[in-house]
């Protein structure tokens, strides 16, 4: 908590469809928001994180000319620490920090960038590198080439984890020098079009939600080897879709008895029972609002949804028995697309 301990969430959005920017929000003691300010600076900050200590800020912007830029967050609103730096790809997604750089998945140019950190938390003016992803998958238009979607750190800290849309794969990758190097690319099913990874809290076990067909992808992850291994893939939805349905956001419960996806179209969040290396679909319920692009585990059994086309962030509080969320509450924020609490 950056702020006295008083907790609260940072909520991105695209200005291009009339977002507001970054958002900052008050969290109370039940997990509800309130508006605290906003700030619009750079164009479609889709995608924040936020630094181990609470005081800072990064947020992709995802433009044709991608960049990164970090803020500090003392006060209600965020405060610019620097200009935004190029990540010299086009329409990053995701970001994420590791081993003393964010690190960029880059959704246009196919492409994972690293921009060093400085001591204080701010960025450096260039970019370190690029690891530009190669391949393709059979589901045209979508994969006619590379589109990494997510980029992270593995528990272990010693990995760079991203996976890839457009080529049905995650790569597990190496940072020396500030330049990122391929280790290991671990192929999925060719059409599936995997978005997001979330590791299960022990580190040894991790689960790819997968854009392109209802589903998620169970893996074994083995940090020594750096090898991630799928085991299964389970639907998120019970019966055949009856338009679209293109899962977004994954999360992990804090005891790792649970998993939970967003889908987008279906609107609905998908509950899977962890059982062994393999999961169980428990049930769905609805999103709280329309195109949920984004799904975040808190503390104290909360889950926090950006609904992107209804323009809201909704709050549920989930069964410790069940994993069932149950709606909590929402509020207004023009084409939200992710939430973040610090």
């Amino acid at each position: 908590m950056a702020d006295g301990g008083r907790q609260r969430a940072f909520i991105g959005s695209f200005t291009a469809a009339g977002g507001p920017g970054i958002v900052t929000a008050e969290v109370d003691t039940t997990g509800a928001l309130t508006v605290l300010g906003t700030l619009d600076d750079v164009p479609d900050p889709s995608y924040l994180a936020l630094s181990p200590d609470g005081r800072t800020l990064y947020a992709v912007s995802e433009a044709t000319r991608g960049a990164v830029a970090a803020y500090r967050v003392s006060g209600d609103r965020p405060e610019p620490a620097g200009p935004p730096v190029p990540v010299d790809g086009s329409g990053p997604t995701h970001l994420g920090l590791f081993d003393g750089h964010v690190l960029t998945a880059n959704y246009g140019s196919g492409s994972v960038t690293a921009v060093p950190l400085r001591p204080d938390g701010t960025l450096a003016r260039t970019a370190s590198g690029v690891l530009r992803h190669t391949g393709a998958g059979p589901c045209t238009p979508r994969q006619q080439g590379p589109h990494a979607h997510q980029v992270q750190s593995d528990p272990s800290g010693r990995w760079a984890v991203s996976v890839d849309l457009g080529t049905d794969s995650v790569r597990v990758c190496t940072l020396a020098d500030g330049a990122l190097a391929l280790y290991r690319e671990t192929a999925l099913r060719p059409g599936s079009g995997p978005r997001h990874l979330a590791f299960h809290p022990d580190g040894t076990r991790a689960y790819v939600v997968n854009e392109l067909s209802p589903s998620v992808t169970a893996c074994r992850w083995d940090a020594a080897g750096g090898v991630l291994t799928p085991l299964s893939e389970i639907p998120v939805l019970p019966g055949a879709p009856a338009g679209d349905a293109y899962p977004s956001g994954i999360a992990v419960s804090a005891d790792g008895r649970f998993v939970w996806t967003a889908t987008r179209g279906e609107d609905v969040l998908s509950v899977l029972a962890v059982e062994g290396e393999e999961l169980r679909l428990v049930t769905t319920v609805p999103c709280g609002g329309h195109w949920p692009r984004a799904l975040t585990a808190a503390a104290g059994g909360l889950l926090y949804v950006a609904n992107e086309r209804s323009g809201d962030v909704t709050w549920f509080a989930v069964d410790p028995a069940t994993g069932i969320p149950r709606r909590g509450g929402s509020i207004h924020v023009p084409a939200a697309s992710c939430v973040v609490l610090g």
